[in-house]
């Protein structure tokens, strides 16, 4: 056993004690030595040993993190594709993990770092180098006895700089959600304006912030009550944290609006504990809100004579864009208005699949024995985190069997490996293939176990041996086998090519059953793309689409069908034609960047497929369409876009841009930004979509050749057509059309209309100039919406189509705008309802005197081809 095993067991033996004392685990990452923090008494140990030789220590002085010892490790490429602490956990338990990512370059990024860190298979957070300091935080239940903390990087150095694992008895936060991981957003003390909470006062050692205000209280005002004690309670929030709160005589609120997020499920837990004594039940009673929804009527702290004077409100809600959370006074019901304590909100992301535990057990423990006597073999490149995703670990063959994965063969030929043979290779319950043939050094010694191992071949030779002979039992199966397979190929083959497929566009598919099928030739391309895109084989995309069932459009690339992939997800995927008018270079544009790029607001890749002359990308099925479909298509027809929504699907396609305008290291102009390209999923939410025209913005230095224009007629910046020259203004001109559709509900170019009205950009700006807006807003929504938040899109829209981009306002702008539009509307509307629960008027519009345009633009340089690098908004 040489020294890196020891140095591994070692480490694990000393884990172990220090759970023992706490049952805490905290790792500071490159520590010289092991040291107990004095502000907290937390013992941290170092992870040089488990990490020898693997990754480089940086040291910096920072005023970021909690402790003074500022340690981070950095992981090369190599490293770092998919390196994972291992980490031991009881079975059955809760945990809260935290992790703290320390950017040393910090100003001085490295261009494109990126990465991802992931609990088991499932991915927490994003990280790239635009940040300094960034602590994400998640709350997970242990399945087995060990799990891995993974940083998966798909551009440039991942780093890290501590890893924090608490176990966690508050059994509310999973007890309805329990195979789901929780992302934590924000964890608020109310009332407290002091000092932020954590271990000790808090036994899982969670930290309670300080109240802001920022994201806190609105209205209200601090009530406080220390020494007082909880009732009949077995939850461990910190009293600390209890004995301080914000009231109000009618209403609290408290608003979110920065829910930058790949999901929009969300958990919401609010803490009430009564502070004033003599409050009796029944007279602090309110309603709860979120987002002008009711959650919970006539809520009752106290409850009844016997009860907690203390008590927990919980909701699983859904959101993209911000989350509102108001506390009303019932009225006529109660004396006093609401109280609230502390209140948390996480992210809840479905957990991924992972391999199951016992060939994971098993082939870490091979793992362990090789590389104690083949420490440096490439075969372990890739050893790290799950054995079968997001990729199988070299020589591994993985299927998917009852919602987990297992191993099925293992492919170790011509390795040179040295050593014995590990006998742990009969814990593989259905191995189906063992091949260590033309191991010259390896003592392959078969253990008589894996002879009694059913449908198990063994190959082990020599490489001048000659392959060995089957049993005729082995050979009748193959033959048999091999009879099956034809007939199933011959009968894929006459359902591919003679069953016509429905060639018009479905309003009801049918129900597509999980196909139950894993093709095991999935793997990374070579062009180096994200860690959740693949290439898929032609054989495979038609198993997922049936053979091309069912079409769901048609467009510039080719046609795109629906499909299910092996696990249940609905897919779109998009086949190029013969005839289109988007070739290989798109094609190649797409894959490229879109395997670079991860946002909420922008419609994923998920893989891909190159296969005899076969382009074809595959994304997540996008449910309810696009936004030019909602608006003016058959779509429309089915169901009316209220104003919100239309302001929500805005809002998200313009964080969508924003992503592209501030992508690390050099910007991307998406060139092709028009309402078809803006597909909404089951929630309705925004998202920017077809990438084959993007381009890496123009920057000094790069060659003088123009870049040859693209886009669509009716959208297309007038600047960027007449001088070729390229800026991400050119899609904010762009987006201003998209905007203007919103609001009229009409098409960009229309020719069939009267000569005046063919260009909606040229129609619009009468009516906006003249503030005639009432007359141009689409008669569906006309009475439905607040006036303030209208003219805040309409004179967003009209700076966005400045003929000269100098004049136009960058995306971040729009935004915020755009923010604040909906946050005007959004309260609007609940304010209205409640109103209209009096008996009042549901009409919001009304007349306002405004100034045009309301964006205060400075004047720049006019026309300027190169990027305007913009700093994206920093984390509150």
């Amino acid at each position: 056993m040489n020294t890196r095993v020891i140095g591994i067991v070692l480490l694990f033996l000393l884990l172990r004690r220090i759970c023992a004392q706490e049952g805490f685990l905290s790792i500071q990452c490159c520590a010289a030595s092991n040291f107990t923090d004095q502000g907290t008494n937390l013992t941290w140990t170092s992870d040089s040993y488990l990490l020898h030789d693997v990754g480089g220590c940086e040291h910096v002085s920072s005023a970021s993190g909690t402790t003074a010892h500022k340690s981070v490790r950095v992981f090369d490429e190599s490293d770092s594709r998919n390196f994972c602490y291992y980490l031991p956990v009881i079975k059955g338990r809760n945990y809260l993990v935290r992790a703290t990512f320390l950017n040393v370059l910090f100003p001085q990024f490295v261009v494109g770092t990126a990465f991802n860190f992931s609990i088991g298979t499932t991915s927490l957070s994003q990280i790239n180098s635009s940040l300094e300091y960034l602590e994400v935080e998640g709350i997970f239940a242990a399945t087995e006895d060990h799990k891995n903390f993974c940083l998966q990087s798909y551009e440039g150095n991942a780093y890290i700089s501590q890893l924090e694992l608490r176990p966690l008895n508050d059994i509310f936060y999973l007890q309805d959600y329990p195979y789901t991981i929780l992302k934590l957003v924000t964890r608020v003390d109310l009332g407290n304006t002091n000092l932020s909470y954590r271990f000790p006062q808090d036994h899982a050692d969670r930290i309670w912030h300080v109240d802001d205000k920022e994201a806190g209280f609105i209205n209200g005002k601090i009530l406080e009550s220390p020494g007082l004690t909880l009732r009949e309670s077995n939850v461990s929030i910190p009293l600390e944290v209890l004995w301080t709160s914000v009231t109000d005589d009618n209403q609290l609120i408290f608003h979110h609006k920065d829910l930058v997020t790949a999901h929009e499920d969300f958990l919401i837990i609010l803490y009430f504990l009564e502070l004033d004594v003599n409050v009796k039940t029944g007279e602090r009673v309110f309603d709860i809100y979120v987002n002008g929804d009711k959650k919970a009527a006539n809520f009752d702290i106290m409850g009844n004579k016997n009860s907690s004077n203390f008590k927990i409100f919980t909701s699983l809600v859904k959101s993209n864009v911000f989350l509102n959370l108001s506390l009303v006074k019932v009225q006529d019901a109660a004396k006093y208005g609401p109280i609230c304590n502390a209140y948390e909100i996480y992210e809840v992301l479905p957990r991924i699949m992972e391999t199951i535990q016992r060939d994971v057990d098993a082939i870490m423990k091979i793992k362990l024995e090789l590389m104690a006597e083949n420490p440096k073999h490439e075969i372990f490149s890739n050893w790290h985190g799950d054995p079968c995703w997001p990729s199988s670990w070299n020589g591994l063959t993985c299927e998917e069997k009852n919602d987990v994965f297992i191993i099925t063969k293992l492919d170790l030929p011509t390795m040179n490996l040295g050593g014995a043979f590990p006998s742990v290779i009969g814990d593989f319950a259905e191995l189906t293939k063992l091949s260590i043939d033309c191991n010259a050094q390896f003592n392959s010694q078969i253990p008589s176990s894996l002879s009694t191992t059913k449908n198990l071949t063994v190959i082990s030779r020599g490489c001048d041996a000659p392959a060995p002979q089957k049993s005729n039992l082995q050979v009748i199966g193959s033959v048999a086998g091999g009879s099956v397979a034809v007939t199933f190929a011959l009968g894929v083959l006459f359902s591919c090519f003679y069953k016509r497929p429905r060639r018009t566009l479905k309003k009801n598919y049918p129900a597509m059953k999980k196909s139950g099928f894993l093709d095991h030739s999935i793997h990374y391309s070579v062009k180096n793309p994200g860690p959740d895109v693949k290439t898929y084989t032609l054989e495979y995309i038609k198993k997922a689409t049936s053979c091309y069932q069912t079409l769901i459009g048609e467009g510039g690339f080719g046609t795109v069908y629906r499909g299910t992939l092996p696990l249940g997800q609905e897919v779109a995927v998009k086949v190029r034609s013969a005839t289109s008018v988007q070739g290989t270079r798109e094609f190649d544009n797409e894959v490229n960047l879109l395997s670079k790029l991860r946002h909420e607001n922008l419609v994923p890749l998920l893989g891909y497929c190159c296969e005899n002359d076969q382009q074809i990308l595959v994304y997540p099925f996008m449910s309810n369409g696009s936004l030019q479909e909602r608006l003016y298509g058959e779509a429309s027809q089915r169901k009316v876009l209220d104003w919100a929504t239309r302001l929500s699907i805005a809002l998200g396609a313009a964080r969508g841009l924003l992503y592209l305008h501030t992508f690390p290291g050099r910007c991307i102009i998406h060139r092709d930004v028009k309402s078809s390209n803006i597909l909404l999923d089951h929630s309705m939410c925004g998202k920017m979509a077809d990438l084959g025209f993007s381009k890496y913005a123009p920057q000094e230095g790069d060659s003088g050749a123009s870049l040859e224009v693209r886009g669509t007629a009716g959208y297309l910046d007038p600047e960027y057509y007449s001088t070729q020259q390229l800026s991400t203004k050119s899609d904010v001109f762009s987006f201003g059309v998209v905007l203007l559709e919103i609001v009229t509900g009409r098409e960009p170019l229309n020719i069939h209309r009267p000569r005046s009205e063919w260009s909606l950009v040229e129609w619009a700006k009468p009516y906006i100039r003249e503030q005639r807006i009432d007359e141009m807003v689409d008669p569906k929504i006309k009475g439905s919406y607040h006036a303030e938040a209208m003219w805040r899109v309409v004179e967003a829209a009209l700076t966005c189509i400045e003929p000269f981009s100098a004049y136009r306002p960058n995306i971040i702008d729009i935004v915020r705008e755009l923010e604040d539009a909906l946050i005007i509307e959004n309260n609007a509307s609940e304010y209205m309802r409640s109103i209209e629960s009096f008996g009042g008027s549901n009409r919001f519009q009304y007349s306002v005197d405004r100034k045009i345009p309301a964006l205060a633009m400075t004047p720049s340089e006019p026309s300027s081809a190169f990027c305007q690098i913009i700093a994206p908004p920093q984390p509150r």
